[in-house]
Protein backbone atom coordinates (compact mmCIF):
# COMPACT_ATOMS: atom_id res chain seq x y z
CA UNK A 1 0.00 0.00 0.00
CA UNK A 2 1.36 3.39 -0.74
CA UNK A 3 2.70 4.94 2.42
CA UNK A 4 0.30 7.71 2.62
CA UNK A 5 -2.94 5.76 2.46
CA UNK A 6 -4.09 3.46 5.13
CA UNK A 7 -7.53 2.79 3.96
CA UNK A 8 -9.41 0.38 7.20
CA UNK A 9 -10.07 -3.27 5.63
CA UNK A 10 -12.38 -5.76 6.66
CA UNK A 11 -11.71 -9.73 6.73
CA UNK A 12 -14.89 -11.81 4.77
CA UNK A 13 -14.32 -15.36 4.61
CA UNK A 14 -10.26 -15.28 4.28
CA UNK A 15 -10.09 -12.00 1.31
CA UNK A 16 -9.45 -8.27 2.63
CA UNK A 17 -11.78 -5.95 1.48
CA UNK A 18 -10.92 -2.09 1.84
CA UNK A 19 -13.80 0.08 3.59
CA UNK A 20 -13.37 3.01 1.05
CA UNK A 21 -15.95 5.45 -0.53
CA UNK A 22 -15.82 6.69 -4.28
CA UNK A 23 -14.02 9.55 -3.67
CA UNK A 24 -11.95 8.02 -1.09
CA UNK A 25 -10.59 5.58 -3.48
CA UNK A 26 -10.06 7.83 -6.23
CA UNK A 27 -7.76 9.65 -4.08
CA UNK A 28 -6.01 6.81 -3.03
CA UNK A 29 -5.47 5.03 -7.08
CA UNK A 30 -4.71 9.41 -7.76
CA UNK A 31 -1.96 8.87 -5.36
CA UNK A 32 -0.42 6.10 -6.90
CA UNK A 33 0.78 7.95 -9.94
CA UNK A 34 4.62 8.97 -9.88
CA UNK A 35 5.16 5.59 -8.01
CA UNK A 36 7.94 3.42 -8.96
CA UNK A 37 6.07 0.58 -9.04
CA UNK A 38 2.75 -0.76 -10.44
CA UNK A 39 -0.27 -1.02 -7.79
CA UNK A 40 -2.76 -3.60 -8.31
CA UNK A 41 -6.54 -2.53 -7.98
CA UNK A 42 -9.54 -5.42 -7.84
CA UNK A 43 -12.90 -4.44 -7.38
CA UNK A 44 -14.28 -7.63 -5.00
CA UNK A 45 -17.46 -8.73 -4.93
CA UNK A 46 -19.26 -12.09 -3.43
CA UNK A 47 -18.22 -14.44 -6.39
CA UNK A 48 -14.49 -13.27 -5.98
CA UNK A 49 -14.99 -14.37 -2.66
CA UNK A 50 -16.43 -17.62 -3.31
CA UNK A 51 -13.82 -18.33 -5.90
CA UNK A 52 -11.01 -17.68 -3.80
CA UNK A 53 -11.87 -20.37 -1.40
CA UNK A 54 -10.95 -22.73 -4.42
CA UNK A 55 -8.37 -20.88 -5.85
CA UNK A 56 -5.50 -20.48 -3.36
CA UNK A 57 -3.41 -18.08 -6.41
CA UNK A 58 -6.15 -16.11 -6.51
CA UNK A 59 -7.44 -15.42 -2.94
CA UNK A 60 -3.28 -14.35 -2.27
CA UNK A 61 -3.15 -12.34 -5.12
CA UNK A 62 -6.49 -10.36 -3.91
CA UNK A 63 -5.28 -10.10 -0.25
CA UNK A 64 -1.83 -8.92 -1.82
CA UNK A 65 -3.84 -5.42 -4.05
CA UNK A 66 -2.94 -2.19 -3.28
CA UNK A 67 -6.74 -1.58 -2.88
CA UNK A 68 -9.43 -4.10 -2.73
CA UNK A 69 -12.90 -2.38 -3.62
CA UNK A 70 -16.18 -3.40 -2.21
CA UNK A 71 -18.46 -4.25 -5.39
CA UNK A 72 -21.49 -5.20 -4.56
CA UNK A 73 -24.00 -5.35 -1.84
CA UNK A 74 -23.89 -8.42 -1.18
CA UNK A 75 -20.18 -7.64 0.62
CA UNK A 76 -22.05 -4.62 2.44
CA UNK A 77 -24.54 -6.85 3.72
CA UNK A 78 -22.06 -9.47 4.56
CA UNK A 79 -19.85 -7.10 6.35
CA UNK A 80 -22.63 -6.40 9.14
CA UNK A 81 -23.60 -9.59 9.50
CA UNK A 82 -20.21 -9.94 10.59
CA UNK A 83 -19.72 -6.78 12.61
CA UNK A 84 -17.20 -4.94 10.43
CA UNK A 85 -19.54 -2.52 7.83
CA UNK A 86 -18.79 -1.23 5.11
CA UNK A 87 -19.34 2.30 4.20
CA UNK A 88 -20.30 2.16 0.43
CA UNK A 89 -20.91 -0.56 -2.75
CA UNK A 90 -17.84 0.77 -4.96
CA UNK A 91 -18.73 -0.71 -8.27
CA UNK A 92 -15.89 -1.35 -10.92
CA UNK A 93 -18.13 0.55 -13.75
CA UNK A 94 -18.84 3.31 -11.91
CA UNK A 95 -15.48 3.54 -10.82
CA UNK A 96 -14.63 2.92 -14.63
CA UNK A 97 -16.49 6.46 -15.39
CA UNK A 98 -15.66 8.23 -12.24
CA UNK A 99 -11.75 7.13 -13.37
CA UNK A 100 -11.87 8.92 -16.71
CA UNK A 101 -13.23 11.81 -15.34
CA UNK A 102 -10.43 12.45 -13.53
CA UNK A 103 -7.95 11.80 -15.79
CA UNK A 104 -9.79 14.23 -18.37
CA UNK A 105 -9.40 16.90 -15.28
CA UNK A 106 -5.77 16.03 -14.34
CA UNK A 107 -4.18 15.04 -17.57
CA UNK A 108 -3.80 11.07 -16.75
CA UNK A 109 -3.37 8.89 -19.71
CA UNK A 110 -5.38 5.17 -20.04
CA UNK A 111 -5.26 2.35 -21.79
CA UNK A 112 -8.08 -0.13 -22.26
CA UNK A 113 -6.81 -4.06 -22.74
CA UNK A 114 -9.30 -6.85 -22.95
CA UNK A 115 -12.80 -6.96 -23.61
CA UNK A 116 -13.97 -8.88 -27.28
CA UNK A 117 -12.24 -7.35 -30.16
CA UNK A 118 -13.44 -3.90 -30.81
CA UNK A 119 -15.43 -3.27 -28.02
CA UNK A 120 -12.12 -1.60 -25.68
CA UNK A 121 -12.27 0.58 -29.26
CA UNK A 122 -15.82 1.67 -28.67
CA UNK A 123 -15.41 1.86 -24.82
CA UNK A 124 -12.51 4.52 -25.44
CA UNK A 125 -14.72 6.51 -28.13
CA UNK A 126 -17.65 6.56 -25.23
CA UNK A 127 -15.29 7.28 -22.51
CA UNK A 128 -13.77 10.03 -24.52
CA UNK A 129 -16.91 11.52 -25.74
CA UNK A 130 -18.40 11.97 -22.35
CA UNK A 131 -15.21 13.72 -21.08
CA UNK A 132 -13.46 16.02 -22.56
CA UNK A 133 -10.18 16.13 -22.81
CA UNK A 134 -10.21 12.63 -21.65
CA UNK A 135 -6.17 10.65 -22.85
CA UNK A 136 -7.08 7.11 -24.32
CA UNK A 137 -3.81 6.53 -25.17
CA UNK A 138 -4.86 2.65 -26.53
CA UNK A 139 -6.80 -0.08 -26.64
CA UNK A 140 -6.50 -3.59 -27.16
CA UNK A 141 -8.49 -6.56 -27.16
CA UNK A 142 -5.47 -9.82 -26.85
CA UNK A 143 -5.57 -11.97 -24.53
CA UNK A 144 -4.31 -13.22 -20.96
CA UNK A 145 -2.63 -15.94 -22.74
CA UNK A 146 1.23 -16.12 -21.75
CA UNK A 147 2.12 -16.30 -25.40
CA UNK A 148 0.82 -12.97 -26.43
CA UNK A 149 2.16 -11.12 -23.45
CA UNK A 150 5.30 -9.57 -25.01
CA UNK A 151 3.42 -8.08 -27.99
CA UNK A 152 1.01 -6.56 -25.58
CA UNK A 153 3.23 -5.19 -23.03
CA UNK A 154 5.71 -3.71 -26.17
CA UNK A 155 1.89 -1.58 -27.03
CA UNK A 156 1.52 -0.80 -23.18
CA UNK A 157 5.29 0.56 -23.05
CA UNK A 158 5.10 2.49 -26.25
CA UNK A 159 1.55 4.52 -25.60
CA UNK A 160 3.24 4.97 -21.69
CA UNK A 161 -0.61 5.26 -20.00
CA UNK A 162 -0.37 6.07 -16.37
CA UNK A 163 -3.49 3.74 -15.56
CA UNK A 164 -4.29 0.31 -17.33
CA UNK A 165 -8.09 -1.13 -16.95
CA UNK A 166 -7.85 -4.70 -18.33
CA UNK A 167 -11.01 -6.13 -19.08
CA UNK A 168 -10.15 -10.21 -19.15
CA UNK A 169 -12.66 -11.40 -16.37
CA UNK A 170 -11.93 -12.47 -12.86
CA UNK A 171 -9.44 -14.40 -11.89
CA UNK A 172 -7.93 -14.39 -15.23
CA UNK A 173 -7.78 -10.81 -15.26
CA UNK A 174 -5.88 -10.42 -11.81
CA UNK A 175 -3.45 -13.17 -12.42
CA UNK A 176 -2.66 -11.18 -15.30
CA UNK A 177 -1.90 -8.12 -13.49
CA UNK A 178 0.23 -9.91 -10.73
CA UNK A 179 2.44 -11.80 -13.23
CA UNK A 180 3.58 -8.93 -15.30
CA UNK A 181 2.99 -6.02 -13.16
CA UNK A 182 6.80 -5.45 -11.91
CA UNK A 183 7.13 -4.75 -16.23
CA UNK A 184 3.70 -3.13 -16.61
CA UNK A 185 5.40 1.06 -16.30
CA UNK A 186 1.60 2.15 -14.98
CA UNK A 187 0.87 3.34 -11.73
CA UNK A 188 -2.14 1.68 -11.41
CA UNK A 189 -3.63 -1.72 -12.89
CA UNK A 190 -7.62 -2.70 -12.38
CA UNK A 191 -8.91 -5.57 -13.79
CA UNK A 192 -12.77 -4.29 -14.49
CA UNK A 193 -14.55 -7.44 -16.12
CA UNK A 194 -17.60 -6.64 -17.94
CA UNK A 195 -16.78 -2.69 -17.34
CA UNK A 196 -15.94 -1.86 -21.20
CA UNK A 197 -19.33 -3.78 -22.25
CA UNK A 198 -21.82 -1.88 -20.38
CA UNK A 199 -19.64 1.29 -21.25
CA UNK A 200 -19.90 0.40 -25.09
CA UNK A 201 -23.27 -0.31 -24.55
CA UNK A 202 -22.89 -4.13 -25.49
CA UNK A 203 -24.65 -4.57 -22.53
CA UNK A 204 -27.54 -3.11 -20.63
CA UNK A 205 -26.73 -2.61 -17.19
CA UNK A 206 -29.98 -2.47 -14.51
CA UNK A 207 -31.87 0.80 -13.97
CA UNK A 208 -30.65 3.32 -11.25
CA UNK A 209 -33.68 2.11 -8.70
CA UNK A 210 -32.81 -1.98 -9.39
CA UNK A 211 -29.06 -1.14 -8.36
CA UNK A 212 -30.27 0.76 -5.37
CA UNK A 213 -31.96 -2.16 -4.36
CA UNK A 214 -29.52 -4.62 -4.62
CA UNK A 215 -31.29 -6.41 -7.38
CA UNK A 216 -28.55 -5.56 -10.05
CA UNK A 217 -27.74 -9.50 -9.91
CA UNK A 218 -30.95 -10.33 -10.75
CA UNK A 219 -31.80 -7.98 -13.87
CA UNK A 220 -28.18 -9.38 -15.15
CA UNK A 221 -29.77 -12.72 -14.80
CA UNK A 222 -32.42 -12.12 -16.74
CA UNK A 223 -30.59 -10.56 -19.87
CA UNK A 224 -27.84 -13.11 -19.55
CA UNK A 225 -29.88 -16.57 -18.50
CA UNK A 226 -26.35 -18.34 -19.47
CA UNK A 227 -24.90 -16.84 -16.35
CA UNK A 228 -27.13 -18.94 -14.23
CA UNK A 229 -24.28 -21.15 -12.51
CA UNK A 230 -21.62 -18.20 -11.84
CA UNK A 231 -24.62 -16.57 -10.23
CA UNK A 232 -24.78 -19.81 -7.88
CA UNK A 233 -22.05 -18.01 -5.94
CA UNK A 234 -24.36 -15.70 -4.05
CA UNK A 235 -26.42 -18.07 -1.76
CA UNK A 236 -23.44 -20.11 -1.22
CA UNK A 237 -21.73 -16.33 -0.44
CA UNK A 238 -25.19 -15.60 1.79
CA UNK A 239 -24.71 -19.02 3.66
CA UNK A 240 -20.88 -19.13 4.67
CA UNK A 241 -21.05 -15.42 5.74
CA UNK A 242 -23.83 -16.43 8.46
CA UNK A 243 -22.35 -19.40 9.49
CA UNK A 244 -19.11 -17.46 10.08
CA UNK A 245 -21.01 -14.30 11.65
CA UNK A 246 -22.77 -17.23 14.05
CA UNK A 247 -19.47 -18.81 14.61
CA UNK A 248 -18.34 -15.23 15.49
CA UNK A 249 -20.56 -14.57 18.05
CA UNK A 250 -20.91 -17.92 19.48
CA UNK A 251 -17.16 -17.38 20.15
CA UNK A 252 -17.43 -14.15 21.91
Amino acid sequence: MNERVGPRAINVLGVRVHDVTYNEALDIIEGFVGSTETHQVATVNPEFIMAAQEDEDFKEILNQVSLALPDGVGLLWGSHILGQPLRQRVAGVDTVERLAALSARKGYRLFLLGAAPGVAEETARCLCSRYSGLQVVGTCAGSADVQEEPEILKRIHDARPDFLLVAYGAPKQEKWIYRNRSTLGVAMAMGVGGSFDFISGRAVRAPRWIRRIGLEWLHRLYREPWRWERMLALPRFAGSVLMEGISSRLGR
